[in-house]
């Protein structure tokens, strides 16, 4: 950069030893004159030729640069042309300022390239001289890009053609086996590369703003789009017919293709944009894709082949527009699983479900069905990757809540047996594998199974706490329990499941079995007044049950077991014989019943005698029958203690 600043400055030199016959005929007077305009010259062109290094070395194109940099090129004109003939042929470096000025690029481009094949320090003149003529032409795009097309026609054609001579040049560069590197730094290899930035840069700042980035309104967005077809893109391919004849119609294409593209880009980027919004997008791509206008995102397909990136690019938006797309159905059919099934709140309802993994699917399918193929998977894909989370999510939580609340547990057990009526739903309206089916419900199965043992654990856990001083307290809170339960039971959306069904008979057979636990286990020797205190209140507590179970089973609470029924019957039977007809239906519903059961159960009885008891006794010895192996036997897993008392070996122990 030193020689080329120096080749500036010492040209005036140069031009002052210039021998020449008028020269020396001149007065001494006018050659004193002549002597000061020259320097004064000189020192002019030195400022100038320092402002254009200055720019060069920096890199800037702030608009006062640009200007010092125009500057240039005109005064070193100026100073060419006014040169008389007399002082000789006029400097190379004046030469090419004055095509530079006059929009001459081409013929600028060849005479640089002369100067900079020349020696001396030509390659290092040539190179400020590259940068000014790169400013003059960008300057001259702008212009024609601003609206005064038409009026710098010739000029374009000429960066055109300068861009056409660079190629030249650097095909021959390399074919006469020139470095690579030195072809790779060569200046007017980047001149395309800062065109394209040039027109860019002009584009996007015609693009309509669309206001914020976190606009979510359809209606706006619906409005930018139309701004885009309607005026952004015509406004470019009015200017297109001066780009085509410079012979800049590809560069130009090419350029708003990109600028476009940048901009669809960077709005469905945005964290904001919804579903909706880039299916709008999508839509708008699918429609300039389809509607075959000749523009200049998709040329006519007589013109030149490299063109037909109109059609890619269109085919880019559509599948970049696509991906987002999808990403954005996937997160937000997720978030919306999240919420609906969350184990805090109370389970929604299934049609809203399948609303939320179907109404994508509609929306695609309403634009393009091969779309909302794409949609239908991502969102079936979703909704396994939700299940297999809600796995992990519940269990966790029944770590963390060891001893978690009856109504939480009825809550995760209603989600499950809504997610197995969406998934059954799913798979008549969407296309669902066989794959998937069973992957779905495997996680199901496995959830229903773990939060059931562990409710059924609770009930089991609070039933038994409950009961254990039941009868030798006036307020245990069993009636508390019960109350909760049928409230839980009662909120349970999906009663008409066999889950619930059978949740609820599981949970009966629990109450029962502890129930008549604590009731053997009693004391074995109450007075007469706890007798019949122990009796009211199993009456009572037999309403209470019976009401409770049949509210929430229906029509199926029916066929329970009943064998606090059975223990009422048998005690408020007054006489020995009524009591053995009793006791002959309860050995056969109840074959697990054992002697020590009985002999519980005749404790509470009041005023039974020593004989009556033995009768009764020995006529269960009598009738009594091995217990086959049947399900849920009641008695089976009640263990009462023999008594300690009456160790007479006859049947009244």
């Amino acid at each position: 950069m030193r020689k080329t600043w120096g080749a500036f400055a010492e040209r005036g030199s140069k031009w002052e030893k210039m021998p020449g016959e008028n020269t020396r005929m001149l007065p001494k007077a006018a050659h004193e004159e002549r002597k000061k305009q020259e320097a004064k010259r000189r020192g002019k062109l030195k400022t100038m030729a320092g402002k254009l290094l200055k720019a060069v070395a920096s890199g800037k194109e702030a608009a006062e640069e640009k200007a010092g940099s125009e500057d240039v090129a005109g005064n070193l004109l100026k100073m060419a042309t006014s040169r008389k003939e007399a002082e000789g042929e006029m400097p190379a470096e004046e030469t090419i300022c004055g095509f530079i000025e006059q929009g001459k690029f081409f013929e600028a481009c060849d005479h640089i390239y002369g100067l900079e094949h020349s020696g001396n320090d030509g390659a290092g003149k040539a190179e400020s001289l590259y940068t000014l003529l790169a400013e003059r032409m960008w300057t001259v795009v702008g212009e024609a890009l601003s609206g005064s097309g038409r009026m710098f026609l010739e000029p374009l054609q000429s960066v055109g053609e300068s861009l056409k001579w660079e190629k030249q040049k650097e095909a021959e560069w390399l074919g006469s086996g020139q470095e690579t590197e030195s072809v790779s730094t060569w200046s007017p290899n980047f001149w395309r590369k800062d065109l394209e930035e040039k027109l860019i840069q002009y584009m996007t700042a015609q693009i309509p703003p669309f206001g914020s980035s976190s606009n979510t309104d359809e209606t706006a967005l619906k409005q930018h789009l139309s701004q885009l077809e309607m005026t952004f893109l015509p406004s470019l391919e009015h200017r297109s017919d001066f780009f085509k004849e410079a012979g800049l119609l590809v560069t130009y294409a090419r350029c708003c293709r990109a600028s476009l593209s940048s901009h669809l880009s960077t709005l469905t980027d945005s964290n904001n944009f919804s579903f909706s919004q880039c299916l709008l997008v999508y839509e708008w791509g699918l429609k300039m894709y389809k509607s075959g206008s000749e523009t200049c995102l998709r040329p006519r397909q007589t013109l030149q082949p490299s063109l037909s990136l109109g059609v890619q690019c269109l085919v880019w938006i559509i599948l970049k527009t696509e991906e987002k797309l999808l990403a954005v159905a996937r997160k937000e059919v997720g978030k919306a699983l999240k919420e609906a099934f969350d184990i805090g709140k109370p389970p929604c309802a299934d049609a809203a479900v399948i609303q939320i993994l179907t109404e994508k699917t509609e929306a695609a399918w309403r634009v393009s069905e091969s779309l909302s193929e794409k949609v239908e998977a991502v969102c079936l894909e979703e909704c396994l990757r939700f299940l297999e989370s809600y796995e992990n999510e519940v269990r966790s939580f029944l770590q963390l809540n060891g001893c978690l609340g009856i109504c939480s547990s009825l809550r995760i057990l209603e989600n499950c047996c809504i997610l197995r009526t969406v998934w059954h739903k799913l798979t008549y309206i969407c296309s669902a594998s066989t794959g998937q089916d069973v992957k779905v419900n495997g996680f199901l199965d496995k959830m229903e199974d773990e939060i059931t043992e562990h409710f059924l654990q609770t009930v089991t856990s609070k039933a038994k706490g409950t009961l254990k001083d039941h009868f030798k307290k006036c307020d245990s809170g069993f009636d508390h329990i019960l109350e909760s339960l049928k409230q839980s039971f009662l909120a349970f959306g999906k009663k008409k499941t066999d889950t619930y069904e059978a949740l609820v008979k599981a949970v009966n057979v629990i109450i029962i079995t502890e129930y008549v636990q604590a009731l053997l286990t009693t004391s074995r020797k109450p007075s007469s007044v706890q007798r019949r205190r122990i009796v009211s209140k199993i009456e009572e507590d037999h309403r209470m049950l019976q009401t409770i179970f049949k509210e929430c089973l229906g029509p199926a609470a029916g066929p329970l077991k009943d064998p606090i029924k059975a223990i009422l019957g048998l005690i408020q039977t007054s006489d020995a014989e009524g009591m053995k007809i009793a006791l002959l239906p309860i050995l056969k519903e109840f074959p697990d019943l054992r002697k020590e059961h009985l002999s519980a159960v005749l404790d509470i009885k009041d005023s039974l005698s020593r004989e009556d008891r033995t009768a009764l006794l020995k006529a269960f010895h009598d009738n009594c029958r091995e217990s086959e192996a049947e399900a849920n036997l009641l008695f089976a897993d009640i263990e009462v203690k023999p008594r300690k008392y009456g160790l007479c070996g006859c049947f009244c122990c």
